[in-house]
């Protein structure tokens, strides 16, 4: 039987166990993350910052947000989207105001990431698209069942109420090797941002509407 066999789309809201569950799943899919690496050299840190940040942003998402699981045969989450619908990006005031504690939390003991990831912030939020669009703000599967299909089945589920309501999708990624990744689902590189000198690069990229 195929692994994806297996594997199963929930867009159920999280319960704290879940929550638990998917806030683990993205500290790991992004341990090894250019910008991640770049903000948190250290690798206790990192591993101790991300899910925080990952929790903050899965847990405020506002009222245009959606997060979807995929769930394997033990009903466990192995992959997550994050997504922002349409008009939806920039989040709303008291979204990140509701993000900010938990931001900090994971950046404090590293002082110097708060300039560096206000930094990108910025950089980012001047180039994002200003067209109707879907925002891909997380996608991630855990280590051990990626390139088994579970971002495909993510996107792809995504893709049916976008291309329903005819609006685009943008997002950014620091790995250069997810462009080509992204180019299948029908993606352009838009921009390359390099905020920082010597910093991980930011690739934006766009998938027109369908």
């Amino acid at each position: 039987m195929s692994p994806m066999a297996s594997y199963r789309i929930d867009e159920k809201s999280l319960n704290r166990a879940e929550m638990t569950q998917a806030t683990k799943v993205g500290g790991q899919a992004f341990f090894d993350d250019p910008f991640f690496s770049y903000l948190f050299p250290d690798d206790r840190q990192r591993r101790r910052s991300l899910p925080i940040f990952f929790r903050s942003v899965f847990a405020h998402m506002g009222p245009k947000g959606h997060v979807v699981t995929v769930r394997n045969e033990h009903h466990d989450i192995v992959g997550v989207a994050a997504w922002q619908r349409t008009r939806g990006y920039p989040l709303a005031v008291g979204t990140q105001l509701a993000q900010l504690p938990s931001s900090l939390r994971a950046m404090y003991r590293r002082p110097r990431a708060l300039g560096v990831g206000y930094a990108y912030m910025v950089a980012i939020t001047n180039a994002h698209k200003k067209d109707l669009h879907w925002y891909l703000m997380v996608l991630c599967a855990d280590p051990s069942v990626q390139r088994r299909g579970v971002g495909t089945l993510l996107l792809e589920h995504a893709f049916v109420a976008i291309d329903a309501e005819g609006v685009g999708v943008y997002l950014e990624t620091p790995r250069e090797e997810n462009i080509a990744y992204y180019r299948r689902f029908g993606f352009e590189l838009v921009d390359t941002l390099r905020p920082v000198e010597g910093g991980a690069a930011y690739y934006t990229m766009w998938r027109p509407p369908r």
